[in-house]
């Protein structure tokens, strides 16, 4: 967690401000605005204010977040107001000042935000309405989001968002979806457009404005493969080479990993990236690292994080237990591969905190032995996996049983163990 900043003599304001500029704010914010030493914010923000706004306007340089530290403490002492849009808690500069300053240095006097107009204006009740921020970050983490007939407001990072937004429905199978773009939300150039992402309509147009949100009321096209919000994606959803934890063996590996927001995770043998993915899917703020130690491999992964909507998947190159020294603490580590590494299990149970979940899977019995020996030792559960298929023998049908996976769970209870403490490797 960032420290807090001391807090300068006078709270910063930060005034929330719409497409309809002055007019549109309450007293209050205009009270704050016209009190200010300093007024920061974009470009187009301050050319919103009045003339009798005597303070002097900073502009925000790029990249913004690094620079405000330094941009406070060049104005330490005055009273500072920063515009922002809509509301600036909701994907704003208000979270980025209450991270560095602390909450009791931040006052702020939020608009409606541009998901709210959005909604008012579609009729779309906003608890049903599903936000993606694509402002500063990939367009393929747009892929998570989609499901037949989910209704997606997209915040836009500039005018060139639609057609962006169009092409990967379309990529993704989702063409029928209608969109519509919501330009200048609030203000008296509000214009909104819309059609179908197979139409193609933004990629032939030239772009519109860059203060805009695209509603998107999602419709899968026939055929295109259905990928539910839970774990167990069809095998057919990955690229790979062979090396995928198989679907309904990957469905019971997160069952027992139980992601939960904002935890990370440590895919340790990435092999296709499954686990890693799908825990990534489960929630938006989930984080993962995957480990892979074959180039070939560690690229293929990246774009199975790409397609399926968890770019921000990090993927790490090297051979474990030494690419792991220098990777965040872990709340869970998977083990795919490579269980019989030197000190792999040893280095992946010390990096877990109290409360730390562990899960490996193996189908060798060298490695099996292995987890036998950890779970005598140190607990957990320890199962076998067994799926058949049923498929044609002959004119009749008959089962075709896959390799059984052998799958030790356990959560840690105590604190990290010392380097000469009885580590999972240890001798009994």
């Amino acid at each position: 967690m960032t420290p807090a900043r001391p807090a300068p003599t006078a709270p910063v304001t930060v005034v929330g401000i719409g497409a309809d500029g002055w007019q549109g704010l309450p007293p209050a914010a205009q009270a704050a605005l016209l009190d200010a030493e300093t007024v920061i914010g974009g470009p187009r923000q301050l050319a919103l204010l009045p003339p009798e706004c005597r303070a002097e306007r900073v502009p925000w340089p790029s990249p913004l977040r690094p620079a405000v530290p330094g941009l406070l403490d060049a104005h330490a002492g005055r009273r500072i107001a920063v515009l922002a849009s809509g509301d600036p808690m909701f994907h704003g500069i208000g979270r980025t000042l209450t991270d560095l300053l602390g909450p009791g240095a931040v006052h702020v006097l939020p608009h409606p935000s541009s998901v709210t107009l959005a909604c008012a204006r579609l009729a779309w009740p906003v608890e049903d309405t599903h936000v993606v921020t694509l402002v500063g970050r990939p367009t393929a983490r747009l892929a998570a989001a989609l499901h037949d007939r989910r209704r997606l407001l997209v915040l836009s990072a500039d005018a060139t968002t639609p057609a962006d937004v169009a092409a990967l429905l379309r990529d993704r199978g989702f063409g029928p979806s209608r969109m519509r773009v919501l330009e200048q939300l609030g203000g008296p150039r509000e214009r909104t457009t819309g059609w179908t992402a197979a139409d193609d309509w933004p990629g032939r147009e030239k772009p519109g404005d860059p203060l805009n949100v695209v509603a998107v009321d999602c419709r899968r096209a026939p055929g295109t493969p259905r990928l539910g919000a839970v774990p167990g994606l069809p095998d057919a959803a990955y690229e790979h080479d062979g090396q995928l934890t198989k679907r309904h063996v990957r469905a019971a590996t997160l069952a027992a990993l139980a992601p939960a927001p904002g935890e990370l995770l440590w895919d340790v043998g990435g092999g296709s990236g499954s686990i890693a993915v799908e825990w990534m899917r489960t929630h938006p703020a989930c984080r993962a690292v995957t480990v892979e130690r074959d180039p070939v491999r560690a690229a293929r992964i990246a774009r199975n994080a790409d397609r399926l909507g968890v770019p921000a998947l990090d993927v790490v190159t090297g051979s474990a237990p030494a690419a792991l020294a220098q990777l965040p603490s872990p709340d869970a580590v998977f083990i795919g591969g490579g269980l019989t590494a030197p000190g792999l299990l040893d280095a992946c149970w010390n990096a877990l905190p109290e409360g730390g979940r562990l899960v490996a899977n193996t189908v060798t019995l060298e490695s099996e032995a292995l987890l036998a020996d950890a779970r005598r030792r140190l607990g957990g559960e320890l199962v076998r996996l067994s799926v058949a298929h049923a498929v044609p023998v002959g004119g009749f049908t008959g089962w075709r049983q896959a390799m059984p996976v052998t799958q030790w769970a356990v959560e840690k209870t105590s604190g990290p163990t010392g380097p000469d403490a009885a580590g999972p490797g240890a001798d009994a």
